[in-house]
C-alpha cells in the first residue's frame, strides 16, 4: 500500500491542532549577497526556523534558482515561495504561497496575477497553498503597499480585519497572512492576531515589524500559528543567537 504524503499545508494545519509553533525566515533575494549564503545558511540551520519563505515585493536579481538550489542542498527545511508576481516562481521550490492581498482593491494583486502564474504552476510539482493575504497599516509605506499601489486596512479598524480574514476563509484560501509589510515601525496589533485567531479555523501567519523575540513570542501568545522574520534577520544574522 502506497504511503500517503503528508503536505505543508497539511504540517501547518497539524501543528495548529497540536499547539506547535512554527517559523519562517523571510529571504528576500535582492538583499542575498551569495558570498555571504554559507554563514548565513549556518546560521538558519542553528535557529528555530521550521520554515524558510523566498521572495519579495520586486526582485531584481537573478539569482533566485541559485538560491532555492542551494537552500535546499543546505537545509533540510522546507523552502517556500513567497512572491510578489509569477515572475518569481521556481520549480525547484517545495511550495508557493498562493496570494490573493484581500486588502486592496488592485485586480492585478486580487486576481490577474494569479491567472498569469496558474499554467506556468501547473507545468511544476510545486505544492501551491491558497494564501489570503491581509496588509495592516504599520506607521510607514512599506514596499508592499507601495508596489501594489492598495492602501492598507486601519490597524485600528479590528472589525473591517476580521471580516476580511472570514472573507478569505469562506473563499477557500487555507491560510491567512496578516501582514505589516517589510521594515514595518509597528508590528500586527496583538489584539487583532488574538481576534483572527479565534474566530477563524485556518492557521494565521504573521509577518513585518517584528524585530526581537519578545515580539515573536508575543504574537505566539495571541495566537499566531507561523510568524514571519524577515528584515531582521536580515540585519543581523545573530538574531537568534542567546
Amino acid at each position: 500500500m502506497q504511503e500517503e504524503i503528508t503536505t505543508i499545508r497539511q504540517q501547518i494545519l497539524e501543528a495548529k491542532n497540536n499547539g506547535q509553533k512554527l517559523l519562517a525566515v523571510l529571504l528576500d533575494p535582492d538583499k542575498i549577497v551569495l558570498e555571504s549564503l554559507e554563514h548565513l545558511i549556518e546560521k538558519i540551520n542553528q535557529s528555530p526556523a521550521t520554515h524558510i519563505f523566498v521572495g519579495g515585493s520586486i526582485v531584481q536579481t537573478n539569482i533566485l534558482e541559485e538560491l532555492i538550489s542551494v537552500l535546499r542542498q543546505k537545509t533540510n527545511l522546507p523552502v517556500i515561495l513567497f512572491p510578489g508576481d509569477p515572475s518569481q516562481i521556481s520549480p525547484q521550490a517545495d511550495a508557493i504561497l498562493f496570494l490573493s492581498l484581500l486588502s486592496g482593491r488592485n485586480p492585478d494583486y486580487l486576481i490577474e496575477y494569479q491567472v498569469q502564474a496558474a499554467p506556468i504552476l501547473k507545468k511544476t510539482n510545486l505544492e501551491v497553498i491558497s494564501t489570503g493575504y491581509i496588509l495592516i497599516e504599520s506607521g510607514n509605506e512599506t514596499a508592499v503597499a507601495r508596489v501594489s499601489k492598495t492602501k492598507p486596512l486601519s490597524r485600528d479598524n479590528l472589525d473591517l480585519v476580521l471580516a476580511t480574514a472570514q472573507a478569505g476563509e469562506m473563499l477557500g484560501n487555507q491560510l491567512i497572512y496578516l501582514e505589516a509589510g517589510s521594515g514595518a515601525k509597528q508590528p500586527v496589533p496583538l489584539e487583532m492576531i488574538e481576534l483572527i485567531s479565534q474566530n477563524i479555523a485556518i492557521p494565521v501567519i504573521v509577518g513585518g515589524g517584528i524585530i526581537d523575540l519578545q515580539g515573536i513570542q508575543k504574537a505566539y501568545n495571541a495566537g499566531a500559528d507561523l510568524v514571519v522574520i524577515g528584515t531582521a534577520f536580515e540585519n543581523n544574522s545573530h538574531f537568534f543567537d542567546l
